[in-house]
């Protein structure tokens, strides 16, 4: 039953550590870029690594052909999986900066549907 203080007492002793590192981790979670396409390109949006849409690009010619419904459904993929891709980044990037160690709860802070994703 007391076998876990020591884990605890360690833990408590580094949490400014700890605090500092996640800072820095949810920093640099905004520095990592990644892009998702649809449609063979024709719609790409760029998501950072705190899983943000910072840009969507839709191909001109795209636009005259005026299919909305198309339009639609490609920004959504195109959105869709640079989410993934960022999902993806953000947890390696937190788990390079954790050294390996694992991090308790990141698969439920990454994955929407709410854990095993990451």
């Amino acid at each position: 039953m007391f076998s876990n203080l020591g884990n605890l007492a360690e833990l408590m002793r580094n949490a400014g550590k700890l605090r500092e590192t996640m800072e820095k981790a949810t920093e640099s979670l905004g520095q990592v870029q990644v892009e998702g396409t649809a449609g063979g390109g024709v719609v790409s949006a760029k998501v950072n690594g705190r899983l943000e849409v910072l840009a969507v690009r839709i191909d001109p010619k795209l636009l005259a052909d005026g299919d909305v419904e198309l339009l639609e459904d490609l920004v959504t993929a195109a959105v869709n999986q640079g989410l993934g891709k960022a999902r993806e980044a953000a947890a390696q990037s937190l788990s390079n900066m954790a050294g390996g160690f694992p991090i308790p709860g990141l698969n439920n802070l990454l994955d929407p549907r709410g854990g095993g994703g990451a």
